[in-house]
């Protein structure tokens, strides 16, 4: 049996193939931004903890 698709049945196939291409990429791009988001919080973090230790330092040096 020999089978052929129809135009219409090729276009909704690249359509959908399309869909999925960006739909795949658009979660990868938001996997990344998710992750750099997540590690910029972390350093900011670490900044201003080590900023407290650094004013409880000052005071204690300028109570001694």
């Amino acid at each position: 049996m020999d089978e052929q698709l129809s135009r219409a049945e090729i276009g909704k196939d690249a359509v959908q193939h399309t869909i999925e291409a960006a739909a795949t990429t658009a979660g990868q791009v938001a996997s990344i931004i998710t992750g750099a988001v997540r590690d910029v919080a972390k350093v900011l973090g670490s900044f201003a903890t080590e900023m407290f230790e650094i004013r409880d330092a000052s005071r204690r040096a300028g109570r001694d």
